[in-house]
């Protein structure tokens, strides 16, 4: 069984380690649990067959207001009887959780049950709802070794952020064709996850002009929030043939990274595992209102010679500047490039998968 939920960061880790299980062990059965979200719908696209899917009430906690986690709280109650009528019904020998606000009932009644649970942590520094979930795990499986010193005393292991097989294939000639590129024009790569990052999307807008007359070519996807306002304002500036934007990309984002010079983005924890699996220079952008894992996350980055941080409230000022130094040098380029390679870890899947058959008592290789 496989927990998860609330955004992508949770999801597709989730589904890159079923993918992998489905491969290793083609007689799996899997069954997803989720929160009502957007993980419905990234399940049905992912090509991954589950046994079922079911959806049990959660809610936020952490920074709202009280009456609102008085309302999570309900809804936890009648989220953990949901769980134990799930568990009951389809027996799992493993759960898998990689957060979100559904892990935490059926985390609960796992532990109640003596279901061995294995927690994924994708970011280096564990948000809210795996701190609450820690205590309730069997082992924990680390993105980098640095995280282990945030479970002290609970068995741990480093199998690397899971990629899906579709992003592994992607390569740089196949993407300048699925996207129409100019090859001898250089790529910057802007996003900000599924509903996007409003701060990033007005910032690039700002100097959208700027960048094309330097001679670049840029993939935007935007979000599906910011998707109106960012084609309209697109059209007015005259973007031309060398700005590409998207509301999303789902199966095409390999495609994005493989393509891509640079990137501009938040720190979300894919960025552990796609940038240094593509090699991918990247200008980090944390977002600020959230607890402080993405600035340990590009920090990480950022120390390791793979990355740029720059704090949101300095995009107005010195993202164009910040651009233009980075293109201007190709040699930092590619030291930029060669430190995020030195990171990668591309079977993070199966050895994710390895570890959660190992956990459930099944054969494995």
């Amino acid at each position: 069984m496989i927990a998860a939920g609330g955004t992508g960061g949770h999801v597709y880790p989730a589904l890159a380690a079923a993918e992998a299980l489905v491969a290793r062990q083609p007689d799996v059965c899997l069954y997803f649990v989720g929160s009502s979200g957007l993980e419905q719908e990234l399940v049905k696209e992912s090509g991954v067959t589950f046994a079922a899917y079911d959806d049990v009430r959660a809610g936020p906690i952490a920074g709202v207001s009280l009456p609102r986690r008085l309302l999570s709280l309900f809804d936890y109650a009648i989220g953990v009887v949901q769980a134990a009528g799930l568990m009951q019904r389809y027996q799992p020998q493993a759960l898998l959780l990689t957060g979100g606000w559904s892990s935490l009932p059926v985390a609960l009644v796992a532990w109640v049950r003596r279901v061995p649970v294995m927690i994924f942590l994708p970011d280096i520094e564990p948000g809210a709802a795996i701190r609450g979930l820690r205590r309730l795990s069997t082992q924990v499986a680390l993105s980098v070794p640095e995280s282990s010193a945030y479970f002290p005393g609970i068995r741990t292991i480093v199998t690397g952020y899971p990629l899906r097989a579709e992003m592994r294939r992607a390569t740089r000639e196949a993407a300048i064709k699925h996207f129409g590129l100019d090859p001898s024009r250089r790529t910057l790569l802007v996003f900000g996850g599924s509903r996007g990052a409003r701060s990033i999307n007005r910032a690039l807008l700002a100097i959208l002009p700027d960048l094309l007359a330097d001679g670049l070519q840029i993939i935007h996807v935007t979000g599906t929030l910011d998707w109106p306002e960012v084609e309209a304002q697109s059209k007015t500036l005259a973007a031309g043939e060398h700005y590409h934007a998207y509301p999303y990309l789902h199966h095409d984002m390999g495609f994005a990274f493989a393509a891509a010079d640079l990137a501009l983005c938040r720190a979300g924890a894919s960025t552990l595992g796609e940038f240094p699996f593509f090699g991918l220079p990247s200008i980090l952008v944390p977002y600020p209102h959230a607890w402080r894992y993405q600035k340990v996350n590009a920090d990480y980055l950022a120390e390791r010679g793979a990355a740029v941080r720059l704090d949101d409230e300095r995009l107005p000022v010195d993202l164009l500047p910040l651009i233009r130094e980075l293109f201007a040098d190709g040699a930092r380029l590619t030291d930029m490039a060669d430190s995020a390679r030195k990171l990668a870890q591309p079977n993070g899947a199966d050895q994710l998968a390895l570890a959660l058959v190992q956990l459930a008592g099944g054969k494995h290789d």
